[in-house]
């Protein structure tokens, strides 16, 4: 059994500002013994608007914020979900959102770049959002290996879609991160239940790293970061403001909800991703 962390942030604009609150936030959940630690959506900044993020956006392997998360997940010795950072794309009006994945030496394993962008009207509250104006949707599931069991690499509005989950599981998922920035309208509404129902059906661990609170550009996030378990129970929660939540990833529950309950294995369509 390990125990796995999920960071909760109010990131603002300034890159250096957002680097020592992550840092201290790490050293807390690192502090209370876990060794998995997960970082929000857009930790390193949240730019007074969406376009900021090209003018601080990475090369892929080169760069402070990169280098930053090398460094603390060294230190800590814990394997650390970068949240997501953006880094250049072939276009440049466009970043990458890319959640980077590294082990407590400090090495990068992995990279998943944002698939589902959010671009949508929010209800009665007057919000619109155009993620894909500034930011080109990845194209690859990303599941991989670590000491806690499989790890499934998911971003925010990706949780609304159920298939990449699916194909996640078939690559042997067994844990989720899911750095997040919900809307508070949208958050209020469907945050809690789409992540349970996300743990409940794949019988999977969910760790859910949120933004959450009042942010200089005048967004509000709705927070409640959470760990969840295969059965859909929440570990550990955290509504509002900056902290750590932590819950224990019992490989041997899992194993155990997917024996005496099997509805993997009762699955009879596919939902192949294209």
């Amino acid at each position: 059994m390990s125990l796995a962390a999920a960071v909760q942030m109010a990131s603002g604009p300034n890159v250096q500002a957002n680097l020592h609150e992550a840092g201290r936030l790490i050293g807390l959940a690192a502090e209370t013994g876990a060794k998995l630690v997960v970082l929000p959506e857009n930790f390193s900044i949240m730019g007074m608007q969406e376009s900021d993020k090209l003018a601080v956006a990475e090369a892929d392997g080169d760069g402070p914020v990169q280098a930053f998360l090398a460094e603390q997940a060294q230190r800590h010795g814990v394997w650390l979900v970068g949240g997501t950072i953006p880094l250049r794309s072939p276009r440049p009006d466009k970043v990458y959102a890319a959640s980077l994945l590294f082990d407590d030496r400090g090495r990068r394993v992995a990279r998943y770049d944002k698939i589902h962008l959010f671009d949508v009207e929010v209800p009665d509250a007057g919000e619109r959002y155009h993620e894909s104006g500034s930011i080109e949707h990845g194209d690859r599931v990303v599941v991989v290996d670590t000491p806690f069991g499989r790890l499934g690499l998911a971003v925010c509005y990706d949780l609304r879609f159920p298939e990449l989950f699916r194909g996640m599981l078939d690559q042997g998922m067994e844990i989720a991160s899911l750095p997040s920035a919900f809307t508070a309208i949208t958050g209020r509404a469907h945050w809690e239940p789409l992540i349970r129902a996300r743990a409940i059906e794949n019988q999977i661990y969910v760790i859910a790293a949120a933004q959450g609170g009042y942010h200089i550009n005048g967004r509000e996030t709705h927070g409640d970061s959470m760990i969840v378990d295969p059965w859909g129970n929440v570990l550990d929660r955290l509504p509002r403001g900056s902290g750590v939540v932590v819950g224990e990833i019992d490989r041997g529950r899992l194993a155990s909800i997917r024996r005496s309950f099997p509805t993997i294995e009762h699955r009879r369509l596919s939902c192949a991703i294209r």
